[in-house]
């Protein structure tokens, strides 16, 4: 049998590709383009485990598979490199951050290159570069000069808006700005002070400061986005985080909503994906309703969508974050509304969101009056209010909202029916009722009650309709080290731009990676984090941008990653267009997803790109969960009871390392030398083995079941490892890592191999035209593999070509008009044994400039028919006949056939039935 050696394979191929560039992609506006991209990876230091290839390797055989069939493909790699866990690591060693980076971003590409991935290198870029970052700086620097005009729905420069200003005031401009903006004439601007005239632009700006609700970390110093935050502490460290106000630099990602809604609809994603994003924008039609506070000059505004049901209101609840709901609370309510408040709203929002169960608030004192009928209600403080979300403010009507029943409920509140339909069941929206007990707009239907209740606030001046989106400004900055400086001074407490030719502003050097000593960012400790101009030497912006700032644009620079100029020259990003394909995990169907869409609409709008969606197919991959191994310890003793007796003692089960473990078999002298005090270590065995237990779980450090893909590259070879990650099961789907299955897809690579080989180990192919049933089993492969890739149903294509090679093996077939298409049909999937066996085939190159094999539909046309001959109903014998014979042919074949002629016994049949194709049947 020929000797299989992938180690020397693998290592051959891959510094092939590397010393030729195999899959370097430049712009050929004579071929097709596919852009294939993987999420950008962050380098930690544990590098890659089995689970993190899955999406790489399937983008990869996409890729792959596209240049066979003469596409020009881009295949990039990067890293998003700026990040906590290194400054944390940095915190705790006084090690630089950019030290541990480039350590782990080396063992990742050592690990990716071992895998063999077709990406082109040389178009690698990492976030925290300074020749990279300088252009997030700039792209930051364009948003704070643009403002989002309404009417031409586009972002326009903030210059042309002055210019208005100059010229008429700001009373004809639509365009997205903060709530709080007044109206002012040309007059009024014209005689505003320098200092009146920029504070009054922040309030247009794309990027501007405002005070933001964040949530806190006083322990990591920072300020945490909604998905670092659980139930009330930090995910990283488990750290108390509290919501508080601060300063802080925001993104107006809500200008863009309407469009990321609508052009959801032309994109090809997952419905589920495009639905998680559609509930993160969360449109909502209504109106706003102001209610006057009894006793007081203070106004509550509301957002309704249900105004129609306001005469159904029997009391008002304010988000715990609100400062009216502080301000409103009577002294005798102080203590028990004060305690409330502290609890409440240091939850987070997705917590109060998801936790319907617990029912909470607290009576603030005052009282609300009803614009409709005058009614006075309570204000109450509950934390199912978000601050984020309209005005934090809800007018409650219990009959027609589960919450707001729920709540009532609870605290014994009026619930008041209004709309038509039975309450035996609770609460019921009534979306298509009549409207009652609601005075002028009684005995009308919900639409028709909605406009004449909007007609009515806008008549009397406490309200107007409206639509509001769930979907807040992104908050743009963190109080860390580790990130891109914003390219931002003050002055005189306002912020202006540093010159564009100063670019890149570069991290400065600190003692510390931690906040200062009276709580200011760790920029603060840099001895000159200054900015000179001609008017003097001014404080530059102390904290830094979020993780996601480099994320949000990094698949342009792939298309020009040296570029000192421009972010990208415009040539190349046309040809390259949108991402044709991304792949990547579910855990960024929002954050990521929107800020991606939402920077590259506004580099659309400013002419930079000429697409205005950054990734037009997108795939997310399921997680290849750990399988972890047990043993099992006598309680009390250091002995250790095999799986299959461990009922027969008192045992406690205890993870164990599954690389000492093969196929559920222990190492036993592996497990001694694990740890020292398993160096004498007994075991009770069965058959002389000691067999764990498993269990699917995540794949983590703590449960060892972590699988470090150099193991199994090192036992198996790279293409082994890749063959068996794509058929583990569809690529969207979780589950679990088993290598006990991995042996089937390494013996399958051997085979592969021995169709081009003799017993002896010599290369050997034949130049003679194959047979019928060869040529049948390579088409069926062809044919499944372009339909798997149409699908992406990776898994079901390693099936075929394991069928295809055994149907191969079984006709003893060696020859190349089978064999050569059959190596560039494995070629995506297992790419270094491919190469060899095309280098052995006598072709110079790389099998990756072939062309893809044509399936020909002819070689599965069946020219035979093996017929079920009946004969009283009984199955007797079977004919193989040519599909061409008529029904008298196929009779006369049948009644003179040795067998029917035994069965018949001479006598001639009173009945004969025969369907061409399907069966003969003869009665006697």
């Amino acid at each position: 049998m020929a000797e299989y050696t992938f180690k020397d394979i693998e290592k051959k191929w891959q510094a092939y590709w590397e010393e030729n560039q195999t899959f370097l992609a430049n712009v050929n506006p004579d071929k097709p383009k596919f852009y294939s991209l993987d999420m950008f990876p962050y380098p930690s230091g544990a590098g890659l485990h089995v689970g993190h290839p899955l999406g790489y390797i399937a983008s990869d055989i996409v890729s792959r598979f596209k240049k066979l069939k003469g596409f020009n493909v881009l295949h990039p790699m990067g890293y998003d490199s700026f990040g906590l866990p290194a400054e944390q690591y940095a915190i705790q060693t006084g090690q630089h951050p950019a030290i541990t980076t480039e350590q782990n971003i080396a063992r990742y590409t050592e690990q990716l290159k071992n895998i063999g991935f077709a990406f082109d290198w040389s178009k690698e870029v990492r976030t925290s570069n300074s020749d990279y970052y300088k252009w997030t700086q700039w792209i930051f620097m364009q948003l704070f000069k643009s403002y989002y005009d309404l009417d031409a729905d586009k972002a326009l420069s903030i210059d042309s808006l002055t210019e208005r200003f100059e010229k008429e005031g700001n009373a004809s401009v639509k365009a997205a700005c903060d709530e709080d903006t007044e109206k002012f004439t040309a007059a009024d601007w014209n005689a505003y002070s320098e200092k009146e005239k920029l504070e009054t632009l922040l309030k247009y700006r794309l990027t501007f400061l405002a005070e933001t609700t964040v949530n806190w970390c006083a322990a990591l110093g920072t300020v945490l986005s909604n998905d670092e935050v659980k139930e009330g502490f930090s995910e990283r460290g488990g750290h108390p985080v509290e919501r508080k106000k601060m300063m802080q630099w925001s993104m107006r990602i809500t200008a863009y909503a309407d469009r990321l809604l609508q052009d959801l609809e032309k994109l090809d994603w997952s419905e589920p994906i495009k639905e998680m994003q559609r509930n993160w924008i969360g449109k909502s039609i209504g109106a706003d309703v102001v209610f006057q506070v009894k006793d007081s000059n203070q106004k509550i505004k509301v957002f309704t969508t249900r105004v129609d049901t306001i005469y159904g209101v029997t009391y008002l609840a304010l988000a715990p974050e609100s400062e009216l709901a502080a301000a409103l609370i009577t002294e005798d309510q102080r203590e028990k509304a004060e305690t409330y408040i502290e609890v409440a709203k240091n939850r987070s929002e997705r917590e109060r969101m998801s936790d319907v169960k617990t029912i909470s608030g607290a009576f603030t004192g005052s009282y609300a009056i009803n614009p409709f009928n005058g009614e006075e209600i309570q204000v109450w403080v509950a934390d199912y209010v978000l601050a984020g979300y309209g005005t934090g403010a809800v007018m409650a009507v219990p009959a027609h909202d589960e919450r707001d029943y729920n709540f009532a409920k609870h605290f014994g509140l009026e619930i008041r029916q209004v709309i038509e339909g039975s309450m035996e069941e609770g609460s019921f929206p009534g979306k298509g009722g009549l409207i009652i007990n609601s005075g002028f707009i009684s005995n009308l239907y919900m639409k028709d009650a909605m406009n004449k209740a909007i007609e009515f606030l806008e008549e009397k001046g406490i309200g107007k309709g409206k639509i509001q989106y769930r979907m807040r400004d992104a908050i743009f900055t963190r109080q860390r080290y580790w990130g891109e400086p914003l390219p931002v001074y003050f002055k005189e407490g306002l912020p202006y731009l540093i010159e564009e030719k100063d670019l890149p502003l570069v991290l400065p050097e600190v003692d510390k990676y931690l906040p200062t000593e009276d709580g200011e960012p760790p920029l603060a400790r840099a001895s000159d984090w200054n900015y000179k101009t001609a008017d003097g030497e001014f404080p530059l912006e102390r904290s830094t941008m979020p993780g996601w700032a480099g994320s949000s644009w990094y698949f342009f620079r792939y298309t020009d990653p040296k570029n000192e100029t421009e972010l990208a020259d415009k040539a190349k990003t046309d040809y390259w267009g949108s991402v044709d394909l991304y792949i990547g995990g579910s855990e960024h169907a929002t954050g990521h997803l929107l800020y991606s869409r939402f920077w590259t609409k506004f580099l659309y709008d400013l002419g930079i790109v000429s697409v205005d969606e950054p990734f037009q197919k997108m795939i997310n991959q399921g997680m290849i969960q750990g399988r972890s191994n047990f043993v099992y310890r006598v309680k009390g003793t250091n002995q250790f009871v095999s799986y299959g007796l461990r009922d027969q003692y008192d045992t406690f089960a205890m993870h164990v390392d599954v690389n000492i473990v093969y196929n559920d078999q222990l190492n036993l002298d592996k497990f001694k030398a694990w740890r020292p005090d398993l160096a004498d270590a007994e075991f009770i065995l069965e058959d002389g083995k000691y067999m764990c237990g498993s269990e699917v779980e995540k794949m983590s450090k703590s449960k060892y079941n972590v699988v470090n893909p150099d193991d199994i590259i090192e036992r198996y070879g790279a293409d082994t490892l890749r063959l068996y990650e794509m058929f583990l099961g569809p690529l969207e789907q979780f589950k679990p890592w088993n290598t006990n299955g991995i042996d089937g897809v390494y013996k399958f690579l051997r085979k592969l191999w021995n169709l081009y080989h003799t017993s002896s180990g010599e290369f050997q192919v034949s130049d003679a035209e194959p047979s019928k049933e060869e040529y049948k089993a390579l088409h069926k492969a062809i044919k499944k593999m372009e339909d798997d890739m149409a699908n992406f149903s990776f898994n079901t294509s390693v099936s075929s070509f394991m069928i295809c090679v055994n149907e191969l093996t079984a006709l003893k077939s060696n020859k190349r008009g089978i064999l050569e298409p059959l190596a560039i049909l494995v070629s995506p999937y297992a790419p270094h044994i491919a190469e060899e066996l095309w280098n052995l085939l006598g072709h110079e190159g790389s099998i990756t400039d072939a062309t893809f094999p044509i399936f020909d539909e002819s070689h599965l046309v069946e020219s035979a028919f093996e017929y079920p001959v009946m004969i009283n109903g009984k199955m007797r014998t079977k004919l193989s006949l040519d599909l061409s014979l008529s029904k008298d042919q196929i009779q006369e074949a049948a009644l003179s056939d040795e067998i029917v002629m035994k069965w018949l016994e001479g006598k001639a049949p009173k009945k004969i039935i025969i369907v061409p194709g399907k069966i003969v049947n003869l009665v006697v």
